[in-house]
């Protein structure tokens, strides 16, 4: 998890309302709660739940007439179990359970936006066993370029009637689609949002991968001699500057239209022959020769600036992988794909 900057200046209102809202006694925020609308909840849970730790220094800050019972306890932590634990003081439990699952689930205002975000090949797999006029529907709803994505992974057979019902849909009624969005999010986006929560191995595997060299390399090592099956599960689930050589054509292009290019100019100052291959084979001569110049440029760097802008790359290529416009080859010899 982030932890809040240090600088007081640079909190935001709705997160100084998330961090007092941890440190109140259950009771009294959950009164508080209860005050509140869904939407109000909503903002404040996600806030709350993406908060990570909070120093002891900023909350006194915060809470002046309160300094000392906080700094007692050190840090609050702002997770999804706190949260929720939190709401259902003063929630029913179904009113929780939705706002969870809201925060849980994929981004987005409305139901369609939140389909924009979810994986292809995972909402094919829940429409296959759709009717053909309701997945019809469902695709006529969403942006084009994904509609297209989620058809070609259909069966060819139900990917044809599903064309046909679009070719003769008509207007469709309001009362249709308001059934249809109340069945995705009970049934679809419900059972999407339990399953994506985060294994206690790939949250630290993220944290790690967050960690300069010297430091990821001392906590491994430390793991290992304390539990070595754990320390051998994050180091799996580790993805580093260097694993971007499963990147595919396609998606070394994506990645190199996105990036910065003073960033990669600096990250490469530190790779391997391999990886300076990759994108340098997947540019033009002419912007390959300015890329060199722009590394020449540089001379000597710091080992902490390059991996600084290594991890920065590695960020965007995952966001860009989560997202699906790019693939990222586990390796494995079975060609199976990581998203």
């Amino acid at each position: 998890m982030a932890k809040v900057k240090e600088d007081y200046r640079t909190l935001t209102g709705p997160q100084k309302a998330a961090m007092m809202f941890l440190s109140l006694p259950q009771e009294q925020a959950g009164k508080l709660l209860g005050l509140m609308e869904d939407d109000e909840i909503k903002e404040l849970s996600q806030i709350m739940s993406n908060l990570g730790t909070v120093s002891a220094n900023l909350l006194e800050r915060l809470f002046v007439d309160f300094a000392d019972a906080i700094s007692n306890t050190g840090s609050l932590v702002g997770s999804y179990q706190t949260t929720e634990r939190l709401l259902m003081k003063s929630l029913d439990k179904d009113r929780v359970n939705l706002i969870m699952e809201e925060i849980r689930g994929p981004a987005g205002r409305t139901m369609w936006d939140k389909l924009a975000n979810v994986h292809e090949q995972v909402l094919a797999n829940y429409l296959k066993n759709e009717y053909p006029q309701t997945v019809g529907v469902v695709l006529s709803k969403i942006k084009p370029d994904h509609a297209s994505r989620v058809l070609a992974l259909l069966p060819e057979g139900f990917a044809m009637e599903v064309v046909m019902r679009m070719l003769h849909m008509e207007a469709v009624q309001k009362e249709v689609v308001e059934t249809l969005e109340k069945t995705l999010r009970t049934e679809f986006m419900s059972n999407l949002a339990r399953g994506t929560r985060v294994d206690s191995h790939e949250m630290m595997a993220e944290i790690f991968n967050n960690l300069d060299r010297n430091t990821e390399s001392r906590f491994l090592t430390a793991l290992e001699e304390r539990n070595r099956e754990s320390a051998e599960k994050i180091r799996a689930l580790m993805f580093t500057f260097e694993d971007l050589i499963r990147l595919d054509t396609a998606g070394a292009q994506v990645l190199l239209r996105q990036v910065e290019k003073e960033k990669l100019a600096l990250a490469l100052k530190g790779a391997s022959d391999p990886i300076k291959d990759l994108f340098f084979q997947n540019m033009s001569a002419r912007a390959g020769k300015m890329l060199k110049e722009d590394m020449d440029g540089l001379g000597p760097v710091r080992l902490k600036d390059v991996e600084e802008a290594q991890t920065a790359i590695v960020t965007l290529a995952k966001e860009l992988s989560n997202s699906g416009q790019i693939t990222i080859s586990e390796g494995k010899e079975d060609g199976e794909l990581v998203y």
